[in-house]
């Protein structure tokens, strides 16, 4: 098939502004949007703000997340001029289509979506009716736009299905084809980043220890700290090796073959002559600075930038305003709202 007839891959993904991006939101999520905007017809990535209200929060703390996360993204190589970068909340067209959609949505679906279950079980106060309704607006967010494609992480991949479900359910009740069906695309390698002091559970700055947490913005000496202590086994000799069993090793050798570039399988036998596990971390943890410096590096050139990031979001939202517009104009005309066409 020549290049130029190559169907059109429409391609978006959300990010939360919420805690301080880490090296799974890396690997897992930005990598992939950079990628992106190189097949994307057109690449269109959201700092989902809308979503952090599900849970308590802090206002003026949303706000400078927003900044954060934009200025990370853009240090990591997105480009306004290849994709479609905005704020959820400044496109309204997110929140109509979420309710037009919830007359589609089974609540049971809802009750049994795992982190509905997990977070409202950490709810002191108040159990919220927008965590419960977060993946009506996480479908709105895909859905609105006619996506293709959506780069998620393995732990999104529930969500995605139930997005699918509502899509073909809408378009059965309403007419085919009005709603795309997307597809997910999570990486072979590095779609879920473990803790690395607790290699069981995936890295995260809500749920997971700071110890075991690496940062996009941590200092190369504090990236080597934690790579360094990270947890492995006990095994005697040592074996560099990725099994079931060894979740601490075959995460750090996962880490360090998307750090190179290469594959897990070249890593294991790079390490056959290591003369333990230190050798392994070491070699992570540099490899490790290695690609998150220029990102480290750009950040600070962009984050102090506020009336820059503030156009550059404005201007996206533009965009994918004109976009789910007329996605939301034929929701509403098959839903019977509005003047007759």
């Amino acid at each position: 098939m020549r290049p130029d007839t190559v169907p059109a891959v429409r391609i978006f993904s959300g990010i939360q502004p919420t805690g301080q991006k880490h090296l799974g939101n890396y690997i897992g999520a930005i990598r992939q949007y950079v990628e992106g905007q190189d097949r994307g017809d057109p690449a269109i990535y959201c700092i989902v703000d809308l979503h952090a209200i599900s849970v308590a929060y802090d206002p003026a703390e949303l706000r400078e997340r927003v900044y954060d996360t934009t200025a990370i993204l853009l240090a990591a190589g997105l480009e306004p001029e290849r994709c479609v970068l905005f704020r959820q909340s400044d496109v309204s067209e997110h929140t109509e289509l979420t309710w037009l959609l919830s007359s589609v949505t089974a609540v049971g679906e809802l009750n049994r979506m795992h982190q509905f279950r997990d977070k409202s079980v950490a709810q002191r106060e108040l159990v919220s009716a927008a965590l419960l309704f977060y993946p009506v607006l996480q479908a709105a967010d895909v859905l609105a736009y006619r996506a293709h494609e959506v780069p998620v992480g393995e732990d999104q991949r529930e969500h995605l299905e139930l997005m699918r479900d509502v899509a073909r359910r809408f378009n059965a009740r309403f007419g085919e084809d009005i709603l795309v069906v997307p597809e997910h695309r999570i990486p072979e390698v590095g779609a879920r980043i473990m803790d690395l002091q607790e290699p069981s559970n995936k890295m995260s700055t809500t749920g997971g220890t700071p110890e075991g947490t690496v940062l996009v913005l941590d200092d190369p000496a504090t990236i080597e700290k934690k790579i360094k202590r990270a947890v492995t086994d006990s095994a005697d000799p040592p074996a560099i090796v990725r099994a079931a069993d060894k979740p601490g090793v075959t995460n750090l050798i996962d880490i360090l073959a998307v750090a190179r570039g290469v594959t897990p399988e070249s890593v294991v036998a790079d390490m056959a002559s290591a003369r333990g596990y230190g050798d392994l971390k070491a070699a992570t943890a540099t490899a490790v600075v290695d690609m998150l410096a220029p990102v480290r590096e750009r950040y600070a050139e962009l984050r102090g930038d506020e009336d820059r990031l503030d156009a550059i979001l404005a201007e996206g939202a533009t965009k994918a305003s004109a976009m789910a517009s007329e996605t939301l104009t034929d929701v509403r005309a098959a839903m019977g709202f509005g003047p007759r066409g």
